[in-house]
């Protein structure tokens, strides 16, 4: 059962990117466009998310399990430090220049789109220098 839940809410979270355009890097790179032709149409998408997202989170805090009897894993680390601030820089630079965030891009990927496909393993090979420096460090 908690397999059908994860598919349905992910084929609703991708029915909504595609729906709402953020599978568009045009539409995204519009939004983001602020001394030019802005759109500002992805300002409500994100504005509904948020706050469909304080409700969520507000009521999960109030639980100890979820609705399928999942326990939940809150993030144990809550200051913002360099990696975050860098981390944070690196995503919205990525996401200006490309129009691609993570979700939107495997949702695009898995559409056709051919530019999603090159972000989605351009991303790939983030991650995996990411842990490869990771355990460098350590």
């Amino acid at each position: 059962m908690q397999r059908v839940i994860e598919f349905v809410l992910g084929l609703t979270f991708g029915l909504g990117l595609l729906i709402s355009g953020m599978t568009d890097p045009g539409k995204v790179q519009g939004f983001l466009d602020l001394a030019g032709a802005w759109d500002p149409s992805l300002a409500f998408v994100m504005g509904g998310g948020v706050l469909v997202g304080l409700l969520g989170f507000g009521l999960a805090k109030k639980k100890s399990i979820s609705l399928s009897g999942a326990s939940f894993q809150w993030p144990e680390m809550t200051q913002i430090d360099r990696p975050l601030v860098l981390g944070s820089l690196m995503f919205g630079i990525g996401w200006g220049l490309a129009g691609f965030c993570p979700g939107p891009a495997l949702v695009a990927m898995a559409a056709g789109n051919d530019k999603a496909l090159v972000f989605v393993l351009a991303m790939m090979a983030g991650m995996a220098l990411f842990e490869r420096f990771k355990k460098r460090d350590n």
